[in-house]
């Protein structure tokens, strides 16, 4: 996935998305009732990026998808999707745009993720909207490190409590990756696991 889901059905992920597939790249996610940046939270730190971080995704892929319906409840209910991410670069490639396309038992799921890279933070933030919201959530912020590992984070609000949103994108190989996305309300001690995604290239 690409985007990161964290707010109202994908939040953002990817993250977002996003966040979600290749991409979005959520991503944070379909579990924000609402998102805003928290202050009481301190973000961890993240690896640098590099304008290139993410060629490895450019294209269409074929998507399956997990949610977890009710996160920081206790419950351990998913729904499952699938269908489709395509990822294009815009910007000379130092930008790109997501966009997700799932459906599943649960209904369906468009999201689109504005990936942009910050070049004097050497950093990337990952802005992710779900077709329901029309607006953007909260930027996620990190990189990749020089690796096939990216890892991004955002302070916001669920159910009226700051949480920490943390997505990792994984290149797992030449046609595949990996997108999840959890949730941590201590400040980073425990996380809860609430997106995944694997993209296939098609």
């Amino acid at each position: 996935m690409h985007l990161s889901p964290a707010r109202s059905t994908l939040r953002r992920i990817a993250g977002l998305a996003l966040a979600g597939a290749c991409a979005i790249g959520t991503p944070a996610s379909t579990a924000l009732a609402e998102t805003r940046p928290d202050a009481a939270l301190a973000t961890p730190a993240t690896p640098v990026g590099t304008p290139h971080d993410f060629d490895f995704e450019h294209g269409r892929w074929r998507t399956t998808l997990r949610r977890r319906l009710q996160p920081l409840s206790g419950s351990d209910a998913w729904a499952d999707y699938t269908g489709t991410t395509v990822v294009r670069p815009v910007l000379g490639g130092s930008a790109n745009l997501v966009e997700l396309d799932v459906s599943g038992p649960q209904g369906r799921i468009q999201g689109l993720s504005l990936r942009l890279f910050d070049t004097k933070q050497r950093r990337w933030t990952l802005n992710f909207s779900n077709a329901a919201s029309g607006t953007l959530a909260p930027p996620m912020t990190g990189g990749f490190g020089g690796g096939r590992r990216g890892v991004f984070y955002s302070t916001e609000s669920f159910d009226g409590r700051p949480v920490l949103v943390r997505f990792v994108i994984e290149s797992t190989s030449a046609d595949s990756c990996r997108f999840e996305q959890a949730f941590s309300p201590d400040g980073g001690t425990t996380w809860e696991t609430n997106w995944i995604a694997v993209d296939t290239r098609e």
